[in-house]
């Protein structure tokens, strides 16, 4: 064998043993940042997986599984009054006075309120259009703009109105905040007179009859 063969021989085994190791050194260092990538990658996907787990939980379920609402009473009444009883909720009242124990002296219940700002001055006029009103089966209600009561106690039918007090008041601010629309709907006959108006000539009760028949005509 000739040297030169010889040499190009050895070359050629030199050649392989550099392409050898290049390519051991190449899979090694993919293998090292496959390796660190993935150790990136795996909290991302573990997140992901944790949503679509949740996702899962959360979904709706199908319509025979969905609570179906018996009627519209339960699901229109006010909140809050679920564990009330029936027919104490109401969404209109009256100002018809009910005693604390007992039954109410009278089963018929008033369509008629009649109601003035009064003051203790007028008292004797107040007195003559409160008994013309009240007896003709009215709901009495006073204002007392001066803030005195006490004084209107020994008036026979004093316990039998409702009197509500504020000084210095006039009565259309007592009218918007104790004559509230919820309160007078019941009433089919609300007056709203100044306390020094004359009744000698007026009879509340053929009143509200005659306007009666002329509705009803």
């Amino acid at each position: 064998m000739k040297f030169s063969d010889f040499f190009s021989l050895l070359v050629d085994r030199k050649s392989r043993g550099t392409w050898l190791c290049t390519l051991l050194t190449v899979s090694a260092l993919l293998l090292a940042i496959f390796v660190i990538v993935g150790s990136f990658l795996a909290p991302e996907r573990k997140m992901e997986s944790v949503k679509w787990e949740l996702n899962d939980n959360l979904q709706v379920p199908n319509n025979s599984q969905v609570p179906k609402v018996s009627n519209c009473k339960d699901q229109c009444r006010p909140s809050g009054s679920e564990a009330l009883p029936e027919g104490i909720v109401s969404k209109t009242s009256n100002l018809n006075m009910r005693p604390l124990w007992g039954f109410p002296k009278s089963k018929n219940t008033s369509v008629s309120l009649f109601a003035l700002a009064v003051g203790v001055k007028q008292k004797h006029l107040v007195d003559k259009m409160v008994r013309k009103f009240l007896y003709s089966g009215f709901v009495v209600m006073l204002f007392h703009y001066d803030g005195i009561v006490d004084e209107w106690k020994n008036l026979g039918w004093s316990d039998d109105i409702i009197h509500v007090s504020a000084r210095n008041q006039t009565k259309w601010w007592f009218a918007k905040r104790f004559l509230h629309p919820d309160i007078v709907a019941e009433y089919s006959y609300i007056f709203l007179w100044d306390e020094d108006l004359g009744v000698e000539n007026f009879d509340p009760k053929r009143y509200v009859e005659c306007n009666s028949l002329r509705l009803e005509k």
